[in-house]
């Protein structure tokens, strides 16, 4: 080590930049190499990736949801659910509904902390005087990274943040979601309450924008709404180069009402968010976008809510898409959560995360490295590369702190 410090110091007192590039080409074609080989390895192992993904989704044990529905009364899901599998093949042209019981399955065991997932690692926790807010995070050995959220708003009906998530034209209109450039209703049912949407996306400049075709569905269980938008097929949209599609995908929430943190009444409302995507970008930066662009996003919601409610109180009609938000299928949720107790669900464990390995220390080395690279190929004196160490060094550390 201290040899190489004693060569890297050599180059650095070189005078001319030719010299400096001739004597450090020695260190640039390995790291290159390292760098072009690491890239083609992750393209070519990506769909593993997502398989991965897939495959743990099906893994998981099912709550006999369906086994209740048959036996319970007249507001279980079978009485909601009963004439409406013939009339989702009718619309969907397949053998199977777009969001089903298993999705209401899975998004419940995540409300409850019963998913056998893996420990959330606290991320953030802001406040604003009408909004408090609190992210968490795990990261999977397989599919991408997993952030759980829970915003309470103050002055909230769990109806009137229905409405609000599900309605798109409002999204556009207010703008308080401004990575939403365009949507597209594909499919409906008017049974169930399920749409198929196509979403375009911003993203920074450095990507293309993303498309997303989303499948969507709300449960009721009194006034707790669990409303699932999650990533489906569609083969009658082709695919383009531009923009990507994004097929791994999941935002959910759970929507019910709270205690106000003014005088303990019921008059706040609770939104718990479950999200997870594979955007098409490496899950690091990905990682660093989340942190950094998250408050960002969330600050700009609490203000477009209070124009919606307003918007509600001067009795300005409701849009299509807040009006599908009324349709529904009722579950018994106390019912659902004692069955799952009974199949002890509730007993399994969670792993806590693992600490990283020396191989993930690997991409600061490379900025490290492609840092010097940069500093010795410009004669700018010795200031000039201090500062490009001292950016890379700081870049470098971001992993150490997530």
């Amino acid at each position: 080590m201290v040899l190489i410090l004693d060569v890297f110091l050599e180059i650095l007192w070189k005078p001319l930049a030719a010299d400096v590039a001739a004597a450090f080409a020695f260190f640039v074609v390995p790291i290159c190499v390292a760098v072009i080989t690491g890239v083609l390895l992750g393209w070519a192992l990506r769909p593993g990736w997502v398989t991965g993904l897939l495959g743990a989704n099906s893994e998981s044990r099912r709550l006999p949801v369906a086994d209740y529905a048959q036996s319970s009364g007249p507001n279980s899901l079978a009485a909601e659910a009963v004439d409406t599998s013939a009339d989702e093949k009718l619309i969907y042209g397949s053998q199977e509904p777009v969001v089903t019981d298993e999705d209401l399955e899975h998004l419940f065991r995540l409300v409850e902390e019963t998913d056998g997932g893996q420990v959330w690692q606290k991320m953030m926790d802001k406040s604003l005087p009408n909004m408090t807010y609190q992210a968490w995070k795990r990261e999977p050995k397989t599919g991408p990274p997993q952030y759980r959220s829970s915003t309470i708003y103050e002055d909230t009906a769990p109806e009137t943040l229905r409405e609000f998530f599900w309605d798109d034209d409002f999204r556009i209109k207010n703008g308080w979601d401004d990575m939403l450039l365009q949507y597209t209703t594909l499919k409906e049912c008017m049974t169930t309450g399920t749409m198929v949407v196509k979403w375009v996306r911003k993203f920074p400049f450095f990507c293309s924008d993303r498309e997303y075709i989303i499948g969507r569905r709300i449960w009721e269980s009194g006034q707790t709404y669990y409303c699932i938008t999650k990533g489906v097929p569609c083969s009658t949209v082709p695919r383009r180069n531009k923009p990507r599609r994004v097929d791994v995908f999941y935002s959910s929430w759970c929507i019910r009402a709270a205690e106000s943190k003014r005088d303990g009444q019921m008059t706040a409302c609770e939104i718990l968010l479950f999200h997870h995507e594979d955007m098409g970008i490496p899950w690091e930066i990905a990682k660093l976008g989340v942190r950094q662009g998250m408050w960002g996003c969330v600050k700009k919601i609490e203000p477009g809510l209070r124009a919606y409610q307003a918007a509600r109180r001067s009795d300005e009609p409701l849009s299509h898409f807040a009006l599908m938000s009324h349709i529904n299928t009722n579950f018994d949720a106390v019912r659902l959560s004692s069955l799952e107790s009974s199949t002890g669900s509730s007993a399994e464990t969670v792993e806590a995360e693992k600490p990283k390995s020396w191989a993930s220390n690997i991409p600061r080395y490379l900025i490290v490295g492609g840092a010097v690279a940069v500093a010795c190929s410009l004669d700018h004196g010795l200031l000039t590369k201090a500062v490009i160490f001292g950016v890379a060094r700081r870049f470098a550390g971001i992993g150490r702190k997530s």
